[in-house]
């Protein structure tokens, strides 16, 4: 897969997200049509609220659009033993709505045992142990549906942290989602990452982002959705990770996966038609589209 083909959104760029009390959720009809209009080749599912939970549904009213399905995102609790049946339960579930889809990708998040999303999220050696022994079961799991597995470093999950990234690389061969934002939340370089475990990534969420919001987030001196409203999410070129860099890398590294849009944004109202959050995606789109022809030129 090359080029245009391999850019895809986000429905969290149009600021719909499971989030509670995050702001205004814009209709499927509007996301999919600014979507479609830009040129978008396919959409991550987002919320499980937002298609329907019949798959074969979701297959058509994506169809209508021209956009087929990256796959979405799976929160589950890795490092718990007693939650274990349950969880591989959830992410099977799961795993069957995409594949009948039409997706070809599970992004799963290593979530606390808690409700209380946004804490700093700490385990110790069993859990270690407990939660790379879940990812080799989800990976048999996903290969029974033809689903590749990654795994996404993400604010307020098990693995958030640099030191958390780096022991899950090291600790099994489970793919990465490699997004830009939340790798600089917890502490990473995008572009180190990029060039050391590039053999790993299976999923890029591109976004750009404010360091400085970014690390007030990773400190707890700001929430998820306080950053958001404050402009930490940038349409690629306007923050502070080299994107270009980062793209010239995965490209040299032979990186042949989706690239996923997803700003994350709140959307306080309805928008006009033609303004509101798609501006930032077509900004995103072009930026995007002009690094990799360059790298391919080159």
């Amino acid at each position: 897969m090359r080029g245009d083909a391999r850019i895809a959104g986000a429905p969290v760029s149009w600021g719909v997200i499971e989030i509670p009390d995050w702001g205004y959720q814009m209709s499927v009809d509007r996301v999919l049509s600014e979507a479609a209009s830009l040129g978008l080749s396919a959409m991550e599912a987002g919320a499980e609220c937002f298609l329907p939970e019949d798959p074969n549904k979701v297959s058509r009213i994506l169809g209508e659009y021209g956009l087929g399905l990256v796959g979405g995102f799976v929160p589950a609790v890795l490092h718990v033993p007693d939650k274990r049946e349950e969880q591989l339960s959830l992410v099977e579930k799961r795993a069957d709505f995409f594949a009948n889809a039409g997706a070809d990708v599970m992004v799963l998040a290593a979530f606390p045992d808690s409700d209380d999303f946004g804490e700093m999220v700490e385990i110790d050696d069993n859990g270690w142990k407990e939660l790379f022994e879940n990812l080799s079961r989800i990976e048999e799991i996903a290969a029974r549906y033809g689903l590749t597995v990654v795994l996404h470093s993400h604010y307020g999950t098990a693995i958030e942290r640099d030191d958390q990234l780096w022991r899950f690389l090291e600790g099994c061969d489970t793919g990465l989602c490699l997004d830009t934002a939340h790798l600089a939340i917890g502490g990473s370089d995008p572009l180190q990452v990029a060039e050391k475990a590039a053999d790993r990534v299976r999923l890029v969420h591109l976004k750009d982002v404010d360091t400085e919001l970014a690390r007030q987030m990773g400190a707890r001196d700001l929430s998820f959705k306080e950053a958001a409203l404050r402009g930490a999410f940038l349409p690629l070129g306007d923050g502070d990770v080299n994107i270009a860099s980062l793209l010239e890398l995965l490209e040299k590294a032979e990186y042949s996966g989706w690239y996923v849009l997803e700003q994350d944004t709140v959307v306080e109202d309805e928008p006009p038609k033609g303004e509101g959050p798609v501006t930032d995606v077509r900004k995103s789109l072009e930026f995007l589209k002009e690094q990799l022809n360059r790298d391919r030129e080159k």
